[in-house]
């Protein structure tokens, strides 16, 4: 089975291409996958051409009446007449953060086409799309009837609708390492089978006839709850194995995953690319292959601890290669929340879900019971979150690296159940995780990166073999408010969605000095996002500039963990071996915006770069008069203020002169950043310039000798 299925990977692997169109018709006839949703002024989701050929489609809605429209119908499954233009896919922020061009390869799907008008269309509707109507119907009903704190709860386990789960909700299950309890996946569904099976036997209806029952109500039920690939797995088992059970040949489970394997890959050969596919077998293939060791188990305990041991190991080589990141809490709070989730909570929210149909006294009743408790659990959960270094993050180790560790947990396992050398196969896997935490270290150069933050700042400096790393600026979002009904349901946020995978990326778990060169949001935005994520020791801001609003959010993350902020001003400097970090700027304690920014100067071995922050012209003629030698010789100048007209003067270029200019900007930003003159200017010093819109992020690699860009 493991060789043909090792086949199927390879072949797919090798063979299939995603061939992206240049252009798309203007008009289509396109018809919703169930991948769609309605989130603040747009609709998007794939869609299918009258070929089966996915694309990806964004609609901008034109009024609120017409998104209270959409978000009271179901577009799964509804054709429409669009007119549109296909969009070039943008490159991901950095070598860590989420590719969309993954996103489309891993759904078999072309490009983003853009559409600007669009007709329904009057067509046979599917028995999928009543399905699908039916849990909109369901959704909304939890709305109405279930508690506000229980509702997110209860769509995610029935329903598999997890949008309403609060980000801090999901970090304490991401730090525990029970995520998986709030998707629905095979446990939900063995457990609904056995649930429906038992009522069905109970009620004197006859074994085959339930098995028949059961090929009709499984997959009602993934449609229902979501059709995520860990959904259809297990419904597609269940089948397998029913189905064998009709012809009186009972097959084996390890045959009927496989069996299962290679009908997804045969449907849709991309799925191996989804990571909840590939987390899902791995983690059934955990149990499968354990079962001869959990039937030498003497009690549930064992049994329970060795297959939250099996399943954790296994999928650990993907989840460094995806997340960067694992849970060390993870197997002791599983024996904990799987069986509260899978013998109460479950059963629980399928109980409040039936009593909400009932006369209206019942349900109140119940809620008033549960919520209480639930309340607890939460609680709960929040204080172990607490509990410290609970997430190993070595970074996103090479794929030789993941290989091996692979291997390692394979000997693992077959020392385990040939009951030798498993003080050997303990020994390589410990050593070996080791390693990977500390490889990331060992480099004798040192590395500034210019990270790509839309329009926004953030520098990080790694000192050789990470005797100390620095942050300067956090990047963040200038928001100017805007219609209400057109606002995101969550809120984008540079430091969680850019900023962290980065670090995390990187395996950086610790940033000694967090410098905030002046108080505006897209320098500062950021920073609330990664304290919570990532331990800094300090902070250093500009003079009084912790009286801004915008530096509100910084102050309270900080105080909270007791991280000591100091102002900093022109003189502050310090060394470690050949690399020294400078302030050159600002000269006075009264923070009056851009031109008080906190200027640094970076040197290390005859190398220098120059951070100015937003200082402007008036800015640069002051440094330039009072310590014009700090700006002699300088190899890399970031460009003050995103390129902005008003800094990156003639004078500054004359005094500075650098090799190259960098220019950290957005993506077809409101401002023009960089602007024609400044542009222009630096052509005509005739000074190479890279932009962080244009390349992505710029990563700088100093040694004692060289220089290296890799952008």
């Amino acid at each position: 089975m493991f060789t043909v299925i090792a086949s199927l990977f390879f072949f797919v692997y090798t063979t299939e291409k995603l061939d992206v169109p240049k252009e798309l018709p203007q008009q289509m006839i396109l018809k919703w996958t169930s991948t769609v949703k309605v989130n603040g002024g747009r609709v998007r989701g794939l869609m299918e051409d009258v070929n089966g050929q996915k694309i990806y489609v964004v609609y901008t809605i034109q009024h609120e009446e017409e998104k209270k429209m959409l978000e009271q119908q179901t577009l799964a499954k509804q054709t429409f007449h669009v007119e549109g233009e296909l969009k070039p896919v943008t490159k991901p922020h950095h070598a860590y953060a989420f590719d969309f061009k993954d996103y489309l390869k891993s759904h078999h799907a072309i490009g983003i086409y853009e559409v600007t008008k669009w007709q329904p269309l009057k067509v046979n509707v599917p028995f999928t799309a009543f399905l699908w109507q039916q849990r909109v119907k369901l959704e909304q009903h939890i709305d109405k009837t279930f508690p506000k704190a229980l509702q997110a709860e209860a769509k995610a386990l029935l329903i598999g609708q997890q949008d309403d789960v609060e980000a801090v909700d999901t970090r304490a299950y991401q730090k525990l390492g029970i995520t998986h309890l709030f998707a629905i996946s095979g446990l939900h569904v063995a457990l609904m089978s056995l649930l429906f099976q038992q009522v069905l036997l109970r009620m004197g209806v006859r074994k085959e006839h339930v098995f028949y029952t059961l090929w009709i109500a499984l997959p009602t039920y993934a449609i229902l709850a979501g059709g995520a690939p860990s959904v259809w797995r297990s419904v597609i088992m269940v089948l397998i194995l029913y189905g064998a059970l009709l012809f009186n040949h009972r097959l084996k489970v390890e045959s009927a995953l496989g069996l299962c394997f290679l009908l997804f890959v045969l449907i849709e050969p991309n799925i191996i690319y989804q990571v909840g596919f590939q987390l899902s077998f791995l983690a059934t293939s955990a149990i499968v292959l354990s079962s001869e060791y959990l039937a030498r188990c003497k009690n549930w305990l064992t049994q329970s601890l060795w297959i939250t041991i099996s399943c954790q190991l296994l999928v650990l080589p993907l989840l460094l290669s995806h997340f960067y990141e694992v849970s060390t809490a993870s197997i002791v709070m599983n024996l904990i929340f799987v069986p509260l989730f899978s013998f109460v909570i479950l059963p629980a929210n399928l109980v409040l879900l039936c009593s909400s149909f009932l006369p209206p006294f019942v349900s109140p009743l119940l809620f008033s019971l549960y919520e209480p408790f639930r309340v607890f659990v939460q609680d709960f959960i929040y204080l172990c979150q607490k509990i410290p270094y609970q997430m190993w993050n070595p970074g996103k180790p090479a794929i030789w690296m993941l290989c091996f560790l692979f291997l390692a947990i394979l000997f693992f396992f077959y020392t385990m159940e040939q009951k030798r050398y498993r003080l050997v196969s303990i020994g390589i896997f410990f050593s070996f995780t080791f390693y990977i935490t500390e490889q990331p270290k060992h480099h004798e150069d040192v590395r500034v990166t210019f990270l790509s933050v839309d329009q926004g700042d953030c520098t990080i400096i790694e000192l050789p073999n990470r005797r100390g790393v620095y942050m300067i600026d956090s990047g963040g979002l200038l928001r100017f408010g805007g219609t209400t009904w057109k606002q995101s349901d969550k809120v984008y946020e540079i430091g969680r969605q850019i900023i962290v995978p980065y670090l995390k990326g990187r395996g950086i778990q610790k940033i000694d000095r967090l410098i905030l060169t002046h108080a505006d949001a897209d320098h500062v935005e950021g920073a609330e996002e990664v304290m919570q994520e990532v331990k800094v020791k300090e902070i250093h801001i500009t003079p009084s500039s912790a009286q801004k609003a915008v530096m509100q959010d910084v102050l309270h993350e900080a105080e909270k963990q007791h991280i000591p902020i100091q102002e900093q001003m022109a003189g502050a400097a310090w060394q470690q071996g050949a690399f020294r970090m400078e302030y050159v700027m600002p000269y006075d304690t009264v923070y009056e915006g851009n031109n008080d920014s906190i200027v640094i100067v970076l040197t290390y071995e005859g190398k220098k770069i120059i951070i100015p922050g937003d200082l402007e012209a008036a800015g640069e003629a002051e440094l330039v008069e009072k310590n014009p030698d700090a700006l002699k010789g300088t190899t890399i100048l970031k460009a003050g203020h995103h390129g902005s007209k008003t800094s990156t003067s003639d004078l500054f270029l004359q005094a500075v002169k650098p090799q190259l200019v960098i220019y950290s900007s957005g993506r077809n930003n409101r401002y023009n950043h960089p602007a024609k003159e400044v542009v222009k200017r630096v052509q005509q010093a005739h000074i190479e310039a890279l932009n962080t819109a244009e390349v992505g992020t710029i990563e700088v690699r100093m040694t004692k000798t060289t220089i290296d860009l890799q952008p």
